[in-house]
């Protein structure tokens, strides 16, 4: 009886068997390793497009809408706070042949003056350049301080009852760690070319002359955001005496002091006033970069308001 190990060349035979089967096996296992990689990156691939938000599909339709421009979070000089993201947003806005109005939906805190200012010029410019296109402001939560400094440019300025609209002043924060080095035995090694190269410096006493320098400065600011309150309102404005020392109104209120001109929401401005229902949103959007190097950002800006990194502010 012949056996497997009786076969002349068995051992070749089976070693052969045994190769082949890891070849198979390994075959399999790289062909599961593809399937499962291209899997993996097209789920990235579709989260990715899920998180994009690519605002300009609205933009494609032809006909006659009101536009709609989103100005929320702080106002600086980066992402869609920007002045040159806003402004963008404006130019594209203005030019865009169906627009019969435009809205500025509003949701800020304030921010920097310089940003602020720059968008609130812009808005004059486009006014005068296409004055057959209103621009109306829509205040929700919140319009203070850099965002008002923007809406006084509006033709009108329209608040839910509880929104809150004001804060006409500016501000220059830090902190002071003199007493806190002292106790701890720190010695502040500071080294400059110019009496007032560290200006306002934390971990220095505070010297008096810059401390007053600063307050022309802030004074100054203010006074141009007053001139451009008055100059925005004009007769609608109902002065009082604190209106201008940084406080805050309720809608209700503001309207009463002529901050602003009546209730209404982007729906109900688009359809009453503007007389265009159909709302097409303008406002360009940050890409998935832009948005972690802003979270970078605010996390250095939280650093920086810890050790005293003094700026001013429309807040």
């Amino acid at each position: 009886m012949n056996t497997p190990e009786n076969e002349p060349g068995w051992e070749r035979q089976l070693l052969e068997k045994i190769a082949f089967a890891s070849l198979q096996e390994q075959r399999a296992k790289r062909r599961w390793g593809i399937f499962f990689k291209l899997a993996g990156l097209a789920y990235l691939v579709a989260v990715l497009l899920m998180l994009v938000d690519w605002g300009a599909s609205e933009q494609l339709g032809d006909g006659r809408h009101t536009a709609v421009i989103h100005v929320h979070g702080t106002i600086e000089s980066s992402g869609e706070g920007s002045a040159q993201s806003i402004g963008e947003a404006l130019r594209s806005a203005f030019a865009d042949k169906g627009t019969a109005g435009v809205i500025l939906r509003v949701n800020t805190p304030g921010g920097s003056p310089v940003q602020a200012g720059i968008v609130h010029d812009e808005i004059r410019r486009l006014r005068t350049k296409h004055p057959q296109i209103p621009l109306h402001v829509v205040v929700e939560d919140l319009c203070a301080s850099g965002g008002y400094y923007i809406a006084v440019a509006a033709d009108q300025i329209f608040v839910d009852k509880a929104s809150i609209v004001g804060s006409i002043g500016v501000l220059m924060d830090g902190f002071g760690f003199t007493s806190a080095m002292d106790k701890l035995g720190v010695e502040r090694r500071l080294l400059t070319a110019g009496e007032n190269k560290g200006f306002l410096d934390p971990f220095s006493p505070q010297d008096v002359k810059q401390k007053e320098h600063a307050r022309v400065l802030l004074r100054e600011i203010h006074q141009q955001f007053i001139e451009v309150v008055r100059r925005g309102r004009g007769q609608r404005l109902k002065e009082t005496p604190d209106m201008f020392s940084g406080l805050m109104w309720t809608g209700s209120q503001s309207i009463q002091l002529g901050l602003a001109d009546g209730f209404g929401t982007v729906g109900s401005v688009a359809r009453d006033i503007i007389k265009a229902e159909r709302v097409v949103d303008f406002t360009i959007k940050e890409n998935i970069a832009e948005r972690f190097a802003k979270r970078l950002r605010a996390e250095g800006a939280g650093l920086g308001a810890l050790f005293g990194n003094d700026r001013f502010v429309l807040r």
